[in-house]
């Protein structure tokens, strides 16, 4: 018999802090269906990146967005593959970061920040430090996917539209240069970090008193206020932060603890809200539908700001250790759930595949408010729901999507199907799709 094999792309990416943007001309069309001979899924690794909106005073994080990639060779089975193929990027109407706004003094002033000099357009890199992508290149191969790490992109359009919610092209091509497959990934990223709400800042005034860099001399005898170039608040011997690669060093707080700390320590009247520093009232990064509200419904997962701030102190690292989602979604029966140590979006599950490759970014599962983030989900099976279709990446599978499977064999039903050639346990539950298929030899 002869087999037809095909080329899934999955993309993904790694991170830093987390949140009206349209999608960048993302939208949610739907792209070609997945009976084409190769098909491709794209997403960004934490579901929103933050940038200073300037970078002449304090500064927490640098312009800096991530993507990665998996290769599957659709077939029967379907393999993932790093060869034979390469991964090219690029951001939808937005080819510059230097020049747009105040963004450009993060290349004026990098040297006093982070200690390198780059060229402009060009960002850091904390993985792959000899590399420097920018708004448009190639992914790099790793062991089982491709990335893309320190994309300098912006929140506003070539046309200076603010947009928190950029769109990337992705395209895999062969290795004479014939795009084998192409889709879109939510690129996301925004400056709504409003320290001004509550600080004296050159855009809001306020009582000079009110300025946060004061307070922090005034409470830590620090002399920040009279700095005249731009500083990391996670500098050595101030404060760490792993998401920006730093490990913990002894007698200095990490600055998630600080800050979270800090502010939960305030009067109920003073205590700030999450999208007062999580991008935003504008922005509101927390956007997968299933689990999102009105204020973001950051607490749900992650606690209040002393809540967070305790944690720290009973041995979590910030960024590393995370909500899991089998606190909502556990239990035996869907053991892949439970991801244990590892991150979500750092987890695999079926077939190896990333757990984000089907169900998108954390704070943007599908389906989402935002288009750009079902894009995919439409493209593959014409509906916003999580990736499901074994016609997605099986080329041997006859299914269309999964609403006639469902209808017939889900539920209740669960009728024997062909399916039970290979899998002989099939859930009857949909919701417990793939994760609890068995696959076991007869």
């Amino acid at each position: 018999m002869k087999t037809f094999m095909r080329i899934v792309l999955f993309v993904f990416g790694t991170g830093m802090l987390a949140s009206c943007g349209g999608g960048g001309g993302g939208g949610g069309s739907s792209g070609p269906p997945t009976s084409g001979e190769y098909v491709v899924f794209a997403w960004n690794d934490l579901g929103m990146h933050c940038l200073n909106p300037s970078y002449d005073s304090a500064v927490i994080l640098p312009p800096y967005n991530n993507l990665w990639a998996q290769v599957v060779r659709r077939g029967n089975p379907p393999e993932i593959i790093t060869a034979g193929v390469t991964v090219e990027y690029r951001i939808i109407n937005n080819t510059y970061s230097y020049g747009k706004g105040d963004y450009g003094q993060f290349w004026d002033n990098m040297d006093d920040i982070f200690g390198v000099s780059l060229p402009h357009d060009q960002g850091l890199n904390l993985v792959d430090p000899d590399v420097h992508n920018s708004l448009s290149g190639t992914m790099l191969a790793k062991a089982d996917h491709f990335e893309a790490d320190g994309i300098p992109v912006t929140p506003l359009d070539d046309d200076l539209s603010w947009n928190p919610y950029q769109v990337a092209e992705i395209t895999v091509k062969d290795g004479q240069g014939n795009v084998l497959a192409q889709t879109r990934a939510t690129v996301p990223v925004s400056d709504e970090l409003h320290c001004d709400k509550c600080h004296e800042s050159a855009a809001a005034p306020a009582a000079p008193e009110d300025s946060y860099l004061k307070i922090h001399d005034e409470e830590e005898g620090t002399d920040l206020e009279s700095r005249t170039t731009g500083f990391l608040c996670a500098s050595t011997g101030c404060h760490v932060s792993p998401a920006l690669g730093q490990a913990s060093q002894p007698a200095v707080s990490y600055l998630s603890r600080a800050i979270h700390g800090f502010h939960g320590a305030l009067d109920a009247g003073e205590r700030p809200a999450c999208y007062d520093c999580h991008p935003g009232d504008n922005t509101q990064c927390s956007r997968s539908l299933r689990h999102t509200a009105a204020d973001g419904n950051c607490e749900t997962c992650h606690g209040n700001l002393a809540n967070v701030a305790s944690s720290i102190d009973s041995g979590r690292v910030p960024w590393v250790g995370v909500p899991d989602c089998a606190t909502c979604h556990g239990g035996t029966s869907i053991p892949e759930v439970d991801t244990g140590a590892t991150r979500y979006r750092d987890a695999t599950g079926h077939g190896g595949l990333s757990c984000p490759a089907c169900h998108q970014s954390p704070h943007a599962m599908v389906p989402s408010r935002e288009d750009s983030d079902d894009y995919q989900a439409i493209q593959y099976q014409k509906e916003a729901v999580t990736i499901g279709s074994c016609a997605a990446c099986h080329s041997s599978s006859r299914g269309k999507g999964l609403d006639d499977f469902e209808e017939v064999h889900g539920g209740t039903n669960a009728r024997r199907n062909a399916c039970h050639t290979c899998h002989t346990v099939v859930p009857s539950e949909p919701t417990k799709w793939p994760h609890s298929y068995k696959w076991q030899a007869r």
